[in-house]
């Protein structure tokens, strides 16, 4: 499990500010910290002990995936370059830029992720058999 992002990958590791007090902590994104403008915005929480989520890449969406509460792992593939993250921090989140596969692994109980698109939910954007993705990006 890898700390920092591959500079092969398209990837990017992305911190947010975090401020903590004795009121506990808080973290935040604005529009001025973000490579692109958020136009959705969905979470992922409840899954069951081995399940994965994601299994696919975008043609065109962006997105910057947080775990809120708890951890999960992420791998990445952008055809050429694979590498997995643990991501555990609040504070940091990984950007999936288009044409990235990703799945997101090993849940522990409990977590909470928060995902920030570039785009809307369309369905037609989705690459989500992982053998058109490889010949998509071999060809």
């Amino acid at each position: 499990m890898n700390k920092k992002i591959s500079s092969s990958l398209r990837c990017q590791l992305v911190t947010v500010p975090l401020y903590t007090d004795e009121r506990g902590s808080l973290c935040f994104a604005e529009s001025t910290q973000l490579p692109f403008p958020i136009e959705r915005v969905f979470w992922i929480y409840g899954v069951p002990d081995g399940k994965t989520r994601g299994g696919h890449a975008h043609a065109t969406c962006a997105e910057i995936v947080f775990p809120v509460s708890g951890s999960f792992d992420i791998w990445v593939d952008d055809g050429t370059n694979e590498q997995t993250y643990h991501l555990s921090s609040p504070q940091e989140g990984i950007l999936i830029p288009p044409f990235v596969w990703c799945e997101l692994r090993n849940f522990s109980p409990n977590t909470i992720c928060v995902v920030l698109a570039s785009e809307t939910y369309n369905s037609e954007g989705y690459i989500n058999e992982y053998t058109s993705f490889k010949n998509a990006k071999n060809s």
